[in-house]
Formats: C-alpha cells, structure tokens, sequence
C-alpha cells in the first residue's frame, strides 16, 4: 500500500484543485500534510524536507526564468499600446481583396501577438474584443469567425518566444539531466530553451499555414462564410507595410533570431524586446502613464503567479519523490504494452484530459517533472516531448465543452454568437492540430531535424 502514496498525492491534488483551491497552496499544502502523516507513521524521511530551501533558492535564482516577467510586460504593453488593432485593419487593407482575407489577416497576426504574450487567455480576449466585432459586421459565418480566433490564440502555446516555452524548457531540461544521472550518464548536454525554440518553429509554421489554407478552401466552397471585401487599390501600401507591420515582425524576428542563433540568451533577448516594446509604443504615441501602469500591474501578477506555482510544485515534486513516486512512475511506464510510444501515449491522454482544469503553466510544473524523468529514461527525445506536449495542450485547450479558449471567446463575445456555433467553428483546428500530432508522432524529424542542423546535437 505504501508504494502507492505517490498515485494517492495525484489524484489528491486534482480533487483539491477541482474544489476551487488555489494552485500553488494546493501543491505545497497537500504534500506537506502527506509529508507529515509519513513522518508520523515512518513512511517518510523528514531528511528531504530539509532540502525545500535549498530548492526554492535555486528556483527564484533561476536566471532562465527572469525571461519570463519580461516576455509577458513586452506582449502586454504591445496589446495596451493598440498595436494588434493596428496590425489587423493594416494587414487586411494590405492582404484584402479576396475570399477569406479577413480571417486570413486574423490568423496572422493572432500568430504575432500569440507569439509575444504566449498566454492563451491573453490573446483570444484580446483578438475577440478586436476582430470578432469586424469580421461579424463584414458577414462573416460566426462559426468561422469564432474558431479561428479561438485557434489562433492557442498558438501562443508553440509559437516561440512564448512564456509557455520557456517555462516548458527549464523543466525539461531538469527532467532530462535526472534521468541522465539516473542512468550514470554524467557528461550529458544540456537541454535549453533555444532548443526548444527551434524545434517549435516548424511545427508552428505548419500550423499557422494549415489555419490560413483551411481558411482560403472554406470560402471558397462556401462563399457566404467568408465573403471577399471590395478590392479597391491602396495608396501607399507599401509604406503601411513598412510604418505598421514591420517593426512588430522585426521585434519577435530579432528576439527569437539572438536566441536561435545563440547570440543572447532567452532572458537578455526577453530585455532587448521589453525595451523595443516600449519604443514601439513611443512610436505610436501610446506610452502613457495608463498604459504603463496597466502592464507592470499585469505582468506582476502574472509573474507572481508563475512563481509561487513554481514554489509551490517544487515542493510537491520533492515529497513525490521522497515516497518513491519516481520509482514507481518509471515501473508502470516500463511496464506498459508499447515500451516508450505506449508511454508517451498514456502520458499524452492523461496531459489532454488535465488541460481541462488546469492550464499550461500548471501542468508544465506539476505533472512534466514527475513523468518527464521516466520518459527521459526510456530514450525519448526531450525536444519532441516538449513540443509534442504543447501541441496536446494546445488541441485540449481548444476542445468542447471545457476548453479554455472556448470559456475566454465566450465571455467577451456577443449575446448573439450562440456557444454551439463557437464549438462548431473550432473542430475544423482540432482535426488540423490533431493530424500535427499524428504527423509528428510518425516524422519527428520535423521537430529534431532543425535543432540537430544548428546545434549539431
């Protein structure tokens, strides 16, 4: 019975969180109260308590991390400065003319500002509160409209540099470094987050293109769900082109390029883009006092709630193994019909019906340190995992009825957009993010191809 107190925190922990529980006092409180129980019964050595300081401190000195507070104040401060309404009315005067164009223009520049914020919440309010609006007026199909901007704002989850990817980078490259000890590898390389960077960049184009082609095949079959605006010729396009969409596209191009290239690491390039976000903002003259305020306000609370999840599963994770919980994960993944691909599988099953109730960063920090090791260790690649796994959370973001993309759209959606033509519009994308998968399960040198050419791993 005792081996089994690991499987017991688990599924504890989820009905805790179900119950309405903060996330971080959840994690921390559950183990410490099973921790305690143990000591008092012998099932448990208090030994490992004494090493939550230690832990915490490498934890908030983390410098990979400090990337975090500053890739969320640059996509905050592009959203309060207007730049995404500048960018969707620009680019669709710029792209118009033809069937679709509009969503076309939405899903481009939803890829933009996911890519900035990395937070799926952030940027389907965001995205709904701008485009729903016009591209209702412009008589678009509802179910359209709504399943691609659902759509898009999910693909702050594998667009870099999102916050998501950096935090899935700095627990996996942790994850991969046990398992290696564990096998007495000790001269293993390291996994960073440019790693995994570029091997989300790929499949985040495929995606990005097989939204804009679905798009362009539904309007034309079906003309009345995407009509074609007046294509009436534009003066001056070329300088819209130039004043409006490209310094954004320049910003994300040049953070992520000084991470790729390994010119800068992912915390001095998330400095580098905060700044530029301000300079676009100046640019735009919406560098105010209000606007201001409302990103540092929003990026603390953001970051404060990173950190204190992050405080709060290191806790968890340090008990979980004090029980022996990776021991066990290990013996029931090795024990699996399939040997790794039957893991992965029952671990993607398991992070898909999670993404119903938690999201991204909870899962990152909670679930992928206790089944990332075992995984590690049965010979998965750590970069395909990674962004395998944010795909999956991706699709369960984007799934009816519990969705978090849906529940967003829905609260900053009109009366008259009813919720079935929101669940209507976003299966198209699932089936699309759904045959990513499949694709990357079958050729996972579409993710471990482009780091291997660069990095030479």
């Amino acid at each position: 019975m005792v081996e089994f107190i690991p499987l017991l925190m688990f599924g504890v922990i989820c009905l805790v969180l179900l119950a309405g529980f903060p996330v971080a006092f959840s994690l921390a409180g559950t183990a410490l109260i099973f921790a305690g129980v143990g000591i008092l019964t012998g099932t448990f050595e208090s030994a490992f308590l004494g090493a939550i300081p230690n832990r915490l401190y490498g934890d908030m000195t983390n410098m990979t991390l400090v990337a975090v507070p500053l890739f969320v104040f640059m996509g905050v401060l592009l959203e309060k400065s207007n730049l995404a309404q500048d960018l969707l009315s620009n680019m669709s005067e710029v792209i118009g003319g033809f069937r679709g164009s509009l969503a076309i223009a939405v899903i481009f520049v939803g890829a933009l500002i996911a890519a900035s914020t990395g937070i799926v919440g952030a940027t389907v309010i965001a995205m709904g509160l701008i485009s729903l609006p016009i591209m209702l007026s412009r008589q678009y199909d509802p179910s359209l409209s709504a399943g691609t901007i659902c759509a898009t704002g999910t693909l702050g989850q594998i667009i870099p540099p999102s916050i998501a990817l950096v935090i899935l980078g700095d627990v996996l490259s942790a994850a991969y470094q046990q398992s290696q000890l564990s096998i007495g590898n000790f001269s293993a390389r390291t996994v960073s987050v440019g790693d995994l960077f570029m091997g989300a960049l790929i499949p985040g184009i495929i995606l990005v293109l097989c939204y804009a082609l679905y798009v362009i095949v539904r309007a034309y079959l079906s003309p009345q769900m995407a009509p074609s605006q007046d294509a009436e010729i534009i003066e001056g396009r070329w300088k819209i082109m130039l004043t409006s969409l490209l310094p954004p596209f320049v910003l994300i191009t040049s953070v992520l390029g000084s991470i790729l290239l390994g010119i800068a690491t992912p915390t001095e390039a998330a400095g580098v883009g905060a700044l530029g976000a301000i300079f676009l903002a100046l640019s735009k003259r919406s560098l105010n006092r209000k606007n201001i305020s409302e990103a540092v306000e929003t990026t603390t609370e953001i970051t404060a709630m990173v950190f204190m999840i992050l405080l709060g599963s290191s806790i968890f994770s340090l008990v979980f193994r004090g029980f022996g919980g990776d021991d066990l994960i290990t013996g029931i993944f090795t024990e699996l019909p399939g040997g790794a691909f039957g893991a992965v599988l029952v671990v993607m099953i398991i992070i898909f019906l999670l993404g119903f109730i938690l999201d991204f960063i909870q899962i990152t920090l909670v679930v992928v340190p206790i089944v990332g090791p075992a995984l590690l260790m049965l010979g998965v690649d750590p970069i395909w995992l990674g962004i395998m796994i944010a795909i999956n959370l991706q699709t369960s973001f984007l799934t009816p009825p519990f969705g978090f993309a849906l529940f967003y759209l829905r609260g900053v959606a009109p009366d008259n957009l009813a919720t079935r033509d929101i669940y209507r519009g976003v299966v198209p994308f699932i089936c699309i993010q759904i045959g990513l998968l499949i694709a990357l399960a079958i050729f996972p040198q579409l993710v471990t191809a482009l780091p291997q050419a660069v990095y030479g791993n």
